[in-house]
């Protein structure tokens, strides 16, 4: 088919080659798309169109020859395994997601305790044992409104309390390219918050018109430094729901790094406990107190925290509420503390702001910051930065 289709883009007179037509069939290999027509539409012609005024002949040929076909013929033959294997589990419709009643935090863990002392074998497709692929509150690959995930990946529920194993996650990268023209705009307005700092800096070319109108008499002229003395703490959410949003997080970290002198970085997980931790890499063994944070630096600090605040309720407001560990003492505990000590704090949320009514913890969170809570946009930044720079 693939070969007819490129046969049918030369005769049309696009400029395709076979290194192109190649590397579009291991693109397919690698499953990047699924059956759907528009997903192979997309990677086609991100393959083998270089030139956005190909486009529209593109689009001609590509309509002609896959007139009246909805989905890629043969296309199931390249399901991955692993996908079958979690097609197996029940499909839940809306009714029967109802009649799941959420168990409550403490009845999780009670049930849980209860399981682990019964169970002697594995299991998979239930809705009580320990196993996968069912709607049981404990293992992976199933579904339920709240449960411990034990072993494996989540399958896109993320509707686990807590999470029984110890996952990796990897730093931002401060040093990215700014290729996105949002992100450059959002620089701009960083840049004219970080330049509105203390005269600090010798102005040679002021001090010497001064001094010269003085009649020889020195008249010292300061000007703010271009890396103003604006001290700012970044804290990053990373890891799980933050997925989605690396790369627009990398671009605000990357244009925070080249405006702010007095920038630290620290990232958590859902939401600020009692540790933060500068590398990734090494979190588990080199975490912070966040208390020694909280004495380390002054109250001249502007706190900045990026994250969806997509979480559990039970991460802000209980203890032991962490997904990760054990918290002795609640995330809005922590919250309530760095605010206090940080009274020019503002939230920067990935996630629309239309969507932020349907969580829980979002709400949660925005009424912690005292409404701070802002949309990574450009528009969102923008008001970030008049309310720190209050």
């Amino acid at each position: 088919m693939l070969v007819d289709f490129f046969l049918h883009l030369k005769a049309r007179q696009l400029p395709v080659s076979t290194n192109e037509l190649l590397a579009l069939l291991e693109a397919l290999e690698a499953r990047l798309v699924s059956g759907s027509l528009d997903d192979f539409y997309l990677l086609a012609r991100a393959l083998l169109v270089k030139d956005e005024a190909l486009y529209d002949r593109f689009d001609r040929a590509f309509g002609e020859y896959f007139k009246g076909i909805e989905a890629l013929p043969g296309f199931d033959a390249m399901v991955p395994e692993e996908w079958l294997e979690l097609a197996a589990r029940k499909h839940l419709s809306e009714a029967d997601r109802a009649r799941l009643q959420k168990l409550g935090y403490e009845k999780v863990f009670e049930q849980l305790k209860e399981r682990l002392a019964e169970q002697k074998e594995r299991h998979a497709g239930g809705n009580k044992w320990i196993g996968t692929a069912g709607t049981s509150p404990f293992g992976h690959g199933g579904y339920n409104p709240e449960g411990v995930r034990i072993g494996g990946e989540s399958v896109g529920n993320r509707t686990a309390i807590k999470v029984w194993e110890q996952r990796e996650f990897r730093n931002l990268d401060d040093s990215l390219e700014l290729g996105v023209r949002n992100i450059k705009v959002a620089l701009r307005r960083l840049r004219r918050f970080a330049r509105q700092g203390a005269a600090t800096e010798l102005d040679l070319d002021g001090t010497i018109a001064g001094t010269a109108r003085n009649g020889g008499w020195l008249d010292l002229q300061l000007r703010p430094e271009r890396h103003n003395a604006i001290k700012v703490l970044l804290f990053l959410d990373i890891g799980g729901s933050m997925d989605d949003h690396i790369q627009a997080c990398e671009e605000l970290f990357s244009a925070a790094r080249a405006e702010f002198k007095h920038l630290e970085h620290f990232y958590f997980h859902n939401c600020v406990y009692e540790g933060v931790w500068k590398d990734n890499r090494r979190r588990h063994g080199e975490k912070l107190s966040t208390w020694d944070v909280i004495h380390t630096y002054g109250p001249d600090y502007k706190l900045v925290f990026v994250g969806d605040a997509s979480m559990s309720p039970y991460e802000v407001a209980r203890p032991g509420g962490s997904v990760e560990h054990w918290n002795e003492e609640a995330g809005a505990v922590w919250l309530e503390r760095l605010l206090n000590t940080w009274s020019r704090a503002a939230w920067l949320n990935p996630l629309p702001e239309a969507h932020w009514g349907y969580t829980p913890s979002i709400t949660m969170i925005r009424q912690l910051l005292g409404e701070r809570m802002f949309p990574l946009t450009i528009d969102g930044l923008e008001r970030a930065m008049r309310s720190l720079a209050k």
